[in-house]
Order: structure tokens, then sequence, then C-alpha cells
């Protein structure tokens, strides 16, 4: 079996490591890791699908992923990658995330057996004693070296607070906790997280003289520069509530040209040749490869069947003789009283979200932009009403690519 330091490598995965070649070493034989999760939301979003597919390469290569949720960091706040103070939850809230997170994760990989193990570092870390933190603790940390880590040098400029000013020896205490309690001696993440974990690796030198591992993960944007995820409609979710599978397969396929290689490597199980191959395609060629980045990345978040509705709804919406029939296409329920008495087609488009204001929906009608059953809609005002259903469903259109199915209840 190929060393997974080699698969990361090969389908993009390292920006930072740790001594390389001892790394490699040290993946030759089953080993155990961890990433940190935010739990301030109950999905999982696309910028998190990185380096969940990072533990599951992990596992498959025959290596124990564990998910560490941070409740107790949540508690805090984490000022890494952020300008502002992120939100604090309540220890509830935080629990309720955790549950709904591990039940994503398991969709990528398996908890069955010890194979893969979530914690929430609020098990530990609510239960610390102040001034014995700091005393074992706190005194290995030069406050000059922690101001001087990106995470906490782009906070100084806003404001950094003293909670926020914790969370590096939190997470170091975590990567310590996790090597005593689990032999995990490898911790992964995005690199706005290299000072931290580093900062574990550190701490576990000087209080166990033992040599631990860190890798960090590029920050994805796309080649326009956009945050990874990022959307008109706002963050591309997990969760198939949130985010329809139909949704997500279009979100693949509407990736830019010169992303599609990338993103096949990082996001897919294709062998590398074949992701090479695809992405050497040009022109309506290249098209091909983005249907198959899409279905792929579906098939694994959602499922086969799911995959197989979404790009089935995709080629009946984009082929020849569109139809309105597929079942995966995003869909709003109104009320009969509702659509009875009609809307302008630019509140609807607006709440409809296909639009984020009315002042957008009107710019995108007047530009002929907006489509009702197939057919452009000539005025921003144009009453849309229980008349212009066909076959007790209307089908919107933004653009080119952007649909929804309204059926009355």
């Amino acid at each position: 079996m190929k060393n997974v330091f080699e698969i990361f490598e090969e389908r993009g995965f390292i920006e930072q490591t740790t001594d390389p070649q001892l790394l490699r070493e040290f993946l030759e034989t089953s080993a155990t890791c961890y990433i940190g999760f935010d739990p301030t939301a109950n999905s999982f979003h696309v910028g998190s699908l990185l380096p969940i597919m990072a533990l599951v390469h992990m596992q498959k290569a025959g290596h124990r992923p564990i998910a560490v949720i941070g409740g107790g960091t949540g508690l805090v706040g984490d000022p890494s990658g952020k300008t502002e103070t992120r939100p604090i939850l309540t220890r509830e809230k935080i629990d309720q995330n955790a549950e709904a997170l591990k039940k994503q994760l398991s969709r990528f990989i398996s908890f069955d057996d010890d194979a893969a193990i979530m914690v929430n570092n609020a098990d530990w870390l609510t239960r610390l004693n102040y001034i014995e933190f700091l005393r074992d603790i706190g005194r290995h940390f030069s406050v000059n070296r922690m101001l001087a880590a990106e995470s906490y040098r782009v906070r100084l400029e806003s404001g950094l607070n003293f909670i926020e000013f914790n969370y590096m020896l939190l997470q170091a205490y975590d990567y310590w906790h996790l090597f005593k309690t689990a032999d995990c001696r490898l911790q992964m993440g995005g690199n706005d997280q290299w000072g931290n974990i580093l900062a574990g690796a550190d701490l576990i030198r000087r209080l166990e003289g033992d040599v631990v591992h860190a890798l960090t993960f590029p920050l994805l944007t796309t080649s326009a520069g956009i945050k990874m995820g990022k959307t008109h409609k706002g963050a591309i979710w997990l969760d198939p509530v949130l985010t329809p599978p139909y949704d997500y397969y279009q979100f693949w396929i509407n990736q830019a040209d010169e992303d599609v290689e990338r993103f096949l490597g990082l996001f897919t199980f294709l062998p590398m040749d074949e992701v090479q191959r695809l992405g050497k395609l040009q022109g309506a060629d290249l098209r091909k490869a983005k249907q198959i980045l899409a279905y792929e990345t579906t098939k694994i978040c959602h499922g086969e069947q799911a995959a197989n509705e979404a790009r089935q709804a995709a080629q009946e919406l984009f082929g020849k003789g569109a139809s309105v029939s597929a079942q995966s296409v995003p869909a709003l329920e109104l009320k009969r009283d509702e659509i009875t008495r009609g809307f302008p087609a630019y509140i609807l488009f607006e709440q409809a979200g296909l639009c984020k204001t009315r002042g957008e929906a009107r710019r995108l009608l007047g530009q002929g932009g907006g489509y009702l059953n197939e057919e452009r809609i000539t005025d921003f005002d144009q009453l849309i009403s229980l008349s212009d259903m066909k076959d007790g469903e209307l089908l919107l259109r933004a653009g080119k690519k952007r649909y929804l199915k309204i059926t009355v209840v």
C-alpha cells in the first residue's frame, strides 16, 4: 500500500510539514492523527471538506483518525483566520452541533470498532484548574513568540482580547492530552493553524521529551481568488437540507476550468493518472471533466442515488427538451392563496432565494436574465400567479443555470 504521505503529496494536500522524511517514516506504520473542527454550526460546509478528505485518506491507509470537536475552545473563540471575534456559544448548543457533525462525518469515515473516534475538548478543557494550568502549561509559552504567529498578528490590528489570546495554549494542551491518552503523534489542519499546531508539538517536546508531527493543508481559494465554498447564496453546506444535492452538484460543475484538475485531486478518489488525463481536456471536452467532478463529489457526500438524481436533473434541465420533472431540483412550496393572488416577478425571485435583494432581482430581470417555464420574463414586475403553472409547477431560472421549482400546498 502506498504511504499516505505520498498520496497527500501527489494530490495537493500539503502546504507545510515538520521534518518531511521523519513524517514519511512515521506513516509507514499504523498511526493516530487528529484534526480539530469548529462546532459553531450544525453542519460542515465545503470549506471543511479538505480536512475531512484528509481523514478519509488516513483511514483508508490504515491509520486511526480522531475528529476533535472544539467544544471547549468554542467557548473561548479561535482567532485563527478571523478578523473579528467569533461568536461564543453555550455548552448545550455546542453539544447539539457536535452530534450533528459526527453524523455527517460518518458518511465519510467509519467510527465502528474505534476505527475513528470523535471527542469534544470541552470534556477536558472545562475541568482545568486555572492556577495549575498557568503553572504547568503557561510557563512554557513565550508571549513574544505567540505575538509573532500569523493568527495573532492579523487580529492585533482589529483587537485581540485576552480570552482569544489563550487559544494557542488550549489547542497545544489538546495535542498533549491526545498524545497522553490516545498516543496521537500527528496533528493536521488548515495552514492558518500552523502556529497553534507547532505550539502543541513544542509543548509535548518540553513536557514529554518526544517528537511529534504537524501537517497543514493549503487554504483553498478558487482561481478567481474566492474562498472555497462561498457563492452568491452563501456557504455550500454538506447537509442535504441546507444545500440540496442538486445545488451541491451544480456548485461543483460550475467551477472554473483552471480549478478542475486541482479539485479532482483533492475532492475525489479518482486515480491520479485519470485526474491528470481529465485535467488536460480542452474546450467542450472539459465539460465532461466537470461533470465527473460534480458527480464524484456529490456521490462521496450524499451517496450514489443522490448523485445519480442530481446528474439526471441537470441533464433534463440543460439538455434538449428541458423538463421540470426532475426531483432533485431545488423546490419551494407556496400556499395556494399566495400564488392565487400572484407575485410581481422581482418579488418572487427574491423570496425564492434566486436573488439576494429585490434590487438585484430588478436588475436581473431588467437585463433579460430571468425565466418562467423557460420563457424570458420581459417585465420585472410581471405578475406570476396560479394561471402560469404547468403540470402543477412553476419553473424559475436565474441566468443560465440556477433553477428553482415552485409547487403549491
